[in-house]
């Protein structure tokens, strides 16, 4: 995902979901608020309360902070559907960004 941020911030990305023994390649996109620079990430974590793979598509609430500097970065992502499907995802940031706020992103299975 690359995110760039100046209060506003916008992200778009994409990515694998490994569920049940497949891989499910899926899009990322959104917009939200606070934060200052640019960055690319690479997130890996863990999905929560995720019965179908059906579940996992849609509007997510997310919740950052972290920060990147060069290629030293720290940082989480709390996402969360109306499905209630969670995603809790360790970031590794590269670029010079300060991020902290919320966003509202969509996934899309491709």
């Amino acid at each position: 995902m690359v995110n760039v941020a100046f209060i506003g911030s916008g992200a778009g990305g994409t990515g694998n979901l490994e569920f049940r023994g497949h891989s499910y390649p899926f899009t990322i996109g959104g917009l939200g608020v606070g934060g200052v620079g640019a960055s690319a990430i690479d997130a890996t974590g863990e999905v929560y309360n995720l019965r179908d793979v059906s579940r996992f598509a849609g509007e997510y609430g997310q919740v950052r902070y972290g920060f990147a500097l060069g290629q030293m970065s720290n940082g989480d992502l709390w996402l969360q559907n109306a499905a209630g499907v969670i995603m809790h995802l360790r970031a590794q940031r590269t670029g010079l960004m300060l991020s902290l706020g919320g966003d509202a992103v969509v996934v899309s299975m491709r």
